[in-house]
């Protein structure tokens, strides 16, 4: 149950996801070394998706 590994620097991901979804903010796109999972798991409440859709959504980036 792991999510996919980003394509690109995380820099130009974080862009794309803050286009997307205008609701997004750096705070919630902050990556900190080893806290991946825990940052996810605050995008998927904030955006309202399962693991699943949030995975389609990285891995379509």
């Amino acid at each position: 149950m792991g999510y996919p590994h980003i394509k690109g620097s995380w820099s130009e991901q974080k862009m794309k996801l803050k286009t997307k979804f205008a609701s997004l903010t750096d705070s919630d796109l902050m990556y900190l070394e080893g806290k991946k999972v825990e940052m996810m798991m605050k995008l998927q409440l904030k955006l309202g998706k399962t693991h699943e859709e949030l995975q389609e959504i990285l891995a379509g980036l």
